[in-house]
């Protein structure tokens, strides 16, 4: 019996087991259930009238068109400011640089609402309106550590090697950025992109209360629809925002490969 049991639990399966069951409950029924509301009529029964109605109402389109430009805006302004940030500490002494990545990484150990909430006080202390740039700023002030780990994780990993090389060839130090740093650093970019932009564009609490909630998100849309005991569609909302995401991941993903096989040396 216990030869039995110790063979058991030697399989590497059983032990995916909690993870499987983790997935199907958090996950995969979830999905099924967004799905399922979304094709679906408030009388019952197949239908594609929720997504007719998000076609038809100018407003849920703007609404999604404008977080889509929030999220591109502050997934560009983050790649703006968290490459070079990034590329900075990797000149650092390690020491150093694990302190200042420390530092970068501490508050997202506090909760999302208390930094928000810490961003709506300074606007209040600086006597600065809150709006379309307070929830830019947020949006940059919470995510931005996001873009910083993932590139400073790749180019620390780097092998020096290929830049020395591409110095002996003769290569200026604008060279081996552009055609050696750069591209073997895309993974670590296309991370960053999809950590910052799929909460952006999904998030409702930041843009809530950093304009006073009189900027709506698509996250917000989506909130409201439910909270209203509108289910079928915000379902189908929900699916249109997925199927956006699963659309970003998959070009970011193709981006990526590219980016790691056009390194040259000269």
């Amino acid at each position: 019996m216990r030869q039995r049991i110790s063979k058991i639990l030697a399989r590497r399966r059983v032990w995916s087991l909690p993870y499987v069951i983790f997935m199907a409950i958090f996950i995969v029924v979830p999905l099924l259930l967004i799905m399922f509301y979304a094709f679906q009529s408030k009388v019952g029964g197949f239908s594609l009238e929720n997504f007719e109605r998000f076609i038809n109402q100018p407003e849920a389109a703007n609404t999604f068109i404008y977080s889509i430009g929030i999220a591109l805006i502050t997934t560009i302004i983050c790649l703006v400011l968290g490459y070079p940030a990034a590329y900075v500490l990797t000149k650092l002494k390690p020491s150093n640089a694990r302190l200042v990545v420390m530092l970068f990484i501490l508050p997202m150990w506090i909760n999302v609402l208390v930094r928000t909430l810490a961003t709506v006080a300074l606007f209040d202390f600086l006597r600065l309106p809150l709006g379309e740039g307070a929830l830019i700023f947020g949006m940059v002030y919470n995510f931005l550590p996001f873009m910083i780990y993932p590139i400073y994780n790749v180019l620390q990993k780097m092998d020096p090697s290929l830049i020395e090389a591409a110095e002996d060839l003769g290569a200026t130090p604008r060279q081996v950025f552009t055609r050696v740093v750069f591209p073997l650093s895309m993974p670590g970019i296309v991370s960053g992109i999809m950590m910052v932009f799929m909460p952006t564009i999904s998030t409702f609490a930041i843009a809530e209360l950093l304009t006073m909630n009189n900027i709506k998100l698509f996250g917000t849309t989506i909130q409201e629809n439910i909270n209203n005991g509108m289910w079928h569609y915000g379902a189908a909302l929900s699916l249109i925002m997925l199927i956006i995401i699963g659309i970003t991941s998959l070009f970011t993903d193709a981006t990526s490969d590219e980016g790691t096989g056009d390194a040259t040396l000269l």
